[in-house]
């Protein structure tokens, strides 16, 4: 796969099309099947700590890249103005330092969050 086409939808649905980026703003997540093929639906949520998806009027980008290190195909790619760009399979341990520092970036978000809100 090459391209996905992007649709802006409320409500995500039941069956997703092959190469079809669903996109929700009112649920903040975009959702796709894999595009290596191998069937299993990628959530991407949106926000400050997940995602981060551009609009330029006629295609979108997702930020950052998506590592599929779950799936048994451990697939890992961009998505640029609707195209799709591989990229390198990481390590197990690579993996894992990144998903630390996801988790640390996230609770320093929140707890900087509740802070203000105080």
């Amino acid at each position: 796969m090459k391209t996905l086409q992007h649709r802006f939808v409320e409500l995500i649905p039941d069956e997703l099309e092959e190469g079809v980026i669903y996109v929700s703003l009112a649920y903040c997540t975009a959702i796709h099947k894999c595009v290596c093929g191998c069937g299993h639906e990628v959530v991407t949520p949106l926000s400050p700590t997940d995602w981060k998806l551009t609009f330029d009027g006629k295609t979108i980008s997702l930020y950052p890249s998506i590592g599929n290190w779950s799936f048994p195909c451990r697939s890992h790619y961009w998505i640029k103005d609707n195209r799709i760009e591989y990229s390198l399979n990481w390590t197990e341990k690579e993996v894992k330092k990144r998903r630390k520092k996801n988790k640390k970036t996230k609770s320093r978000y929140f707890k900087e969050w509740w802070l203000k809100k105080k």
